[in-house]
């Protein structure tokens, strides 16, 4: 059977696709794994309390039913998208109602709408690329576009960082000095740009400066400024540093509910201009007919309470928080021994994952992973993080893997301790 040009890319081995395979593989299974790959949210039990209840009451007065029996228009559920437009006119002051949101089945289905808007070949004969001003970025980001890739991104400044007055942490700096003379931008072969926010997988945290600035750029140059917020403020708001949140018409932001805790009922959120909004409810319609109501039966009645924000702020906030600190205190444990100056931590900021780079590591990223999973530890190498730049001169992107830090105490000490044993076993085979 033979499938077309579309179908073959679609269907090839891909990051994403090993991660979410790896993923689901691992909770069919039921063997033991050290599950430190993947995307999951964790399960808090304070925040799985009130969705049971959220869910409850929506099934008795009937709205769980009716969210489940009814399509909603292209652009998504009524009742969410006017909780969210009198969410942030009272919280942010913004001038926005419902013609500026819409909702798509999960925040990777919003970027591929997105990507391959802003993206690709034009009318006019013109071919543009989504440019990436920090890579390593989301690794499900890469394979989005429908005929072939187009991404553009410049390597990262590497900062060494303090962490709790600790060393051994480094930080990722946009370098705007080769991100602002790139010639792509210059001759009108940008799209758009795009960051997100925390990132993943390093759980960066773009400053307020750094944000501003890719604003300036992006207004500059014409194009929009997209944000991946599907970790950010203010829902999951799993940023532990100072930052702002802002949106205009040239900025598109997009959230999710996944990372509060609601990964399976696939519900994004896209705030943009009027005339995205539209564009989005047409590709609603043609790959979908509407997007899925289901969370937004659950998230709107939390919105309007003003429940999940402070959920986000008072619960998962810190929890992630605490995640991090334990996982760094296993880290500097496990690596202590022969290994000192083998592993650098991105300073954890917000998301829930973090992020490991091991300087001079003998074998890929892949190797390692590879090695790991054979022992039971899923993990995420680095290399499909570096996206929009030819990476054969670029060693770090070998040197670096992507841990979740949303399991248990054991699982985390685990999952480390099997990877200071391979980290140290790939160094000691080098000599």
């Amino acid at each position: 059977m033979r499938f077309s040009t579309f179908g073959t890319r679609f269907t090839r081995r891909s990051g994403i696709l090993q991660l979410m395979d790896d993923l689901g593989r691992a909770l069919s299974e039921g063997r033991p794994v050290n599950m430190l790959g993947g995307g999951n949210p964790a399960h808090i039990p304070a925040v799985e309390q009130v969705f049971a209840d959220t869910l409850r009451q929506a099934a008795d007065s009937g709205a769980a039913l009716e969210s489940l029996s009814n399509y909603s228009t292209p652009q998504g559920d009524a009742r969410l998208i006017a909780a969210l437009a009198a969410y942030f006119r009272s919280e942010y002051g913004w001038d926005i109602g419902g013609q500026n949101i819409a909702l798509t089945n999960g925040s990777q289905n919003a970027f591929f709408y997105l990507f391959n808007l802003f993206g690709g070949r034009f009318d006019d004969g013109s071919d543009k690329s989504i440019l990436l001003p920090l890579s390593p970025e989301y690794i499900g980001y890469a394979d989005t576009h429908v005929d072939a890739p187009h991404f553009l991104s410049v390597p990262p400044r590497i900062e060494a960082a303090e962490y709790n007055g600790r060393s051994g942490f480094f930080k990722y700096r946009i370098d705007f000095a080769a991100l602002e003379s790139l010639p792509a931008l210059h001759e009108g072969k940008i799209g758009a740009i795009c960051c997100s926010r925390p990132t993943n997988p390093s759980g960066n945290v773009l400053t307020d400066g750094e944000m501003a600035r890719l604003d300036a750029l992006a207004r500059t140059h014409g194009i929009p400024l997209i944000i991946d917020n599907a970790y950010g403020m203010p829902f999951p708001d799993i940023i532990h540093v100072p930052a702002r949140l802002d949106w205009h018409g040239n900025i598109i932001l997009c959230f999710s509910l996944s990372k509060t805790g609601l990964p399976g009922v696939r519900t994004g959120i896209v705030v943009a201009a009027p005339e995205v909004v539209a564009a989005i409810g047409s590709l609603n319609a043609v790959t979908n007919l509407a997007p899925t109501r289901f969370g937004a039966a659950v998230a709107a009645p939390l919105i309007e309470s003003g429940t999940l924000q402070r959920l986000s702020a008072e619960t998962i906030r810190p929890f992630y928080q605490k995640q991090a600190d334990l996982a760094v205190s296993l880290l500097e444990k496990h690596f202590s021994d022969g290994l000192e100056g083998r592993l650098n931590i991105h300073r954890p900021e917000g998301a829930i994952f973090l992020w490991l780079w091991f300087p001079g590591l003998p074998v890929s990223a892949q190797t390692l992973y590879e090695r790991l999973k054979a022992r039971g530890t899923l993990v995420i190498p680095g290399e499909p993080f570096f996206i929009g730049f030819d990476t054969a001169n670029y060693p770090h992107a070998r040197e670096c893997i992507r841990i979740s830090i949303a399991q248990d105490g054991e699982t985390l000490d685990k999952g480390i301790a099997a990877i200071a044993e391979e980290v140290r076993k790939a160094f000691a085979e080098a000599g």
